[in-house]
């Protein structure tokens, strides 16, 4: 694997799991995810923002195994000395062992050897992600990295999943487990799954079903003011998203509700320049790649509108290039925030270009 990743978060910090999934499927990235809490790591592959490979390193081979034997009731030839001849060949043997992907390859043998075919091997795949997603969407703190580049591309790829139908699935299995406290591991997940819902416009998919969210929630409008940085109090902010991805911007409303601003979402940008007048926004989030106007266009035409000279301009991106940063300069934004984004970092920024 890469040893340089693009983004890289290694502080323990509050996670949001279905915001990073989120983030990466709008951008349709490529890499790995990587997600690390204590002594345990998620793996979550990415092709265009299409799942196509879920790891947990927690009991691995074990996992695999267990499903290969329900398999094995359809497939005789996945019989148990198969398994252990697999085991054998690719679980390594201690902690200080290692093979990347050492669980992906041993399905790549199998489908070499003829044990399973390519239709099997997604079948498995598919499993095997809601499994491993199940136990990382209750993933309270941690860090992460993505790699846009790794030894993964070498390996064949058996399916191409669309990650918000594995979401959804794996949030319906977990609130049907609400009541049920079963522990995993000690390293940052909790124990007790939540129960207050998110509202209907926050869900993870715009046509999904409604996701239990992480936190307590209180509407902003129910809020006369906030706690600055500092200490004080401030009237209550008012900060304008403007994204084509439903997804980005639930997660940017639900990061910032938690801290009392008002949030206004605009999924459209020819019509965001009236949207953000009857808004008068304090601070404006403006994504770089959005069809039909792009965020650098509609930023420079914010900038010749006299409501606009001085309002602060984030733009959020998934480009990490100088190039990109000089655009961003040239138009007069006044910030670069880059996905995907945590919640302390999103924070970060807004609380240093707002007064």
């Amino acid at each position: 694997m890469s040893t340089t990743p693009i983004d890289s978060y290694r502080l323990i910090q509050k996670l949001h799991p279905l915001s990073l999934l989120a983030q990466l499927t709008s951008r349709h990235a490529t890499g790995c995810l990587r997600v690390f809490t204590g002594t345990v790591s998620w793996s979550i592959n990415l092709e265009e923002g299409k799942l196509t490979y879920a790891s947990y390193s927690d009991k691995l081979f074990e996992r695999l195994d267990n499903h290969l034997r329900r398999l094995s009731q359809k497939i005789p030839t996945l019989n148990s000395a198969t398994r252990v001849q697999m085991r054998l060949m690719f679980e390594p043997q201690s902690e200080n062992q290692s093979m990347p992907y050492a669980d992906y390859q041993a399905i790549c043998w199998l489908v070499n050897q003829e044990y399973i075919n390519l239709t099997q091997a997604a079948t498995l795949i598919n499993e095997l992600a809601k499994e491993v997603l199940e136990s990382f969407l209750v993933v309270k703190e941690g860090s992460y990295e993505f790699y846009p580049e790794s030894s993964w591309d070498e390996l064949p790829k058996f399916c191409h999943l669309d990650l918000r139908l594995l979401v959804e699935h794996c949030q319906k299995q977990l609130r049907n487990r609400t009541n049920i406290q079963s522990p995993v591991h000690s390293g940052g997940v909790s124990q007790v799954l939540p129960t207050t819902k998110l509202p209907q416009n926050q869900s993870f998919s715009q046509n999904g079903q409604q996701l239990p969210r992480q936190n307590n929630f209180e509407p902003p409008e129910n809020r006369n003011n906030t706690v600055t940085p500092s200490g004080g109090r401030k009237s209550l902010y008012t900060i304008a998203c403007i994204d084509d991805s439903q997804t980005v911007l639930n997660s940017i409303k639900l990061f910032l509700g938690e801290n009392a601003f008002s949030v206004v979402t605009i999924n459209d940008p020819l019509k965001a320049l009236m949207q953000i007048l009857r808004s008068k926004p304090d601070l404006i989030l403006l994504d770089v790649e959005m069809p039909n106007l792009d965020g650098y266009e509609l930023c420079s035409l914010l900038r010749r509108h006299s409501a606009f000279k001085n309002i602060p301009i984030i733009m959020v991106t998934g480009r990490t290039g100088f190039i990109d940063r000089a655009k961003a300069k040239m138009v007069r934004a006044s910030g670069y925030l880059t996905k995907p984004f945590t919640q302390s970092e999103l924070l970060k920024v807004v609380f240093k270009h707002i007064d």
